[in-house]
């Protein structure tokens, strides 16, 4: 079997995958969550963990010389060539809150790389999906970033400006000054949104690596850029910051402002 037919078969998987969480949040979305805080002051529900071992049973079913890092187990053979990379509920906050911008991300993994990833928010019906070598779509239709002449005419996203360490409060002030308008809070969907065109820039740091792997094969298969704070692709080492433009220039442009502020 060639590797296309290989990618069919894992990307099927991988819909199934998110219905099956969708189905899940689904159900639970009118009930208030028992709430209990991590180590490090983020937020978890017995929904997060009730959905990443859902998933990570039909994997180890149907793929069990896969990999799997999800955020809450250890990970299963972390090193294999292909791993899946899970968030159960990205952006617990909002679903405990009630805002409905929470989702569930999934990514597969070859050789460090993410080459499949799908952005699904069963509360607002969207759907975003990208496999490496083929246009992303959102809800059937292909999707594309779109065109920005400077980023003073930007919209930027990010998680919270809470998330950012004094010594990047900096770089989040120089994206802030250079910007038209900033959106807060929304968490996954806003790597969506720019996929779609309708953000131009999205910025954050303090994040895992199963917060953003699927949006490497989603951004750059709808025509953008995302990268770390340095300009290196996504992969199993990206650290904590990333950043993403739907339009390549503004990229390029939004790497100069971090270096230039992270000096200072």
């Amino acid at each position: 079997m060639h590797a296309g037919n290989h990618q069919d078969e894992w990307l099927a998987f991988a819909l199934r995958l998110a219905s099956e969480s969708g189905a899940i949040l689904r159900e639970a979305a009118t009930v208030r969550p028992d709430v209990e805080v991590k180590s490090d002051k983020s937020f978890v529900t017995a929904l997060d963990a009730r959905i990443e071992r859902r998933m990570r049973e039909m994997l180890a079913d149907r793929f069990p010389s896969h990999g799997i890092i999800g955020e809450e187990e250890a990970p299963s053979d972390g090193d294999a060539d292909l791993v899946w990379v899970l968030d159960p509920i990205d952006g617990t906050a909002a679903f405990i809150a009630g805002l409905p911008v929470y989702g569930s991300l999934i990514a597969l993994m070859r050789e460090g790389e993410p080459i499949l990833g799908i952005i699904d928010h069963p509360i607002t019906g969207d759907r975003w999906i990208g496999v490496k070598g083929s246009p992303t779509t959102h809800n059937g239709g292909i999707c594309r970033t779109r065109a920005c002449g400077a980023l003073g005419e930007a919209i930027l996203s990010a998680s919270n400006p809470d998330f950012f360490d004094a010594d990047e409060t900096p770089a989040l002030d120089a994206m802030r000054a250079a910007t038209a308008w900033r959106i807060w809070g929304g968490a996954c969907m806003s790597f969506g949104l720019l996929a779609s065109g309708r953000t131009d820039a999205a910025f954050d740091t303090r994040l895992k690596l199963w917060d953003f792997a699927p949006f490497r094969p989603i951004i750059e298969g709808a025509g953008g850029v995302i990268t770390d704070w340095d300009g290196r692709p996504i992969d199993h080492q990206t650290g904590k910051r990333i950043m993403a433009a739907g339009d390549p220039a503004r990229h390029r442009e939004m790497l100069g402002l971090v270096e230039t502020a992270m000096k200072r």
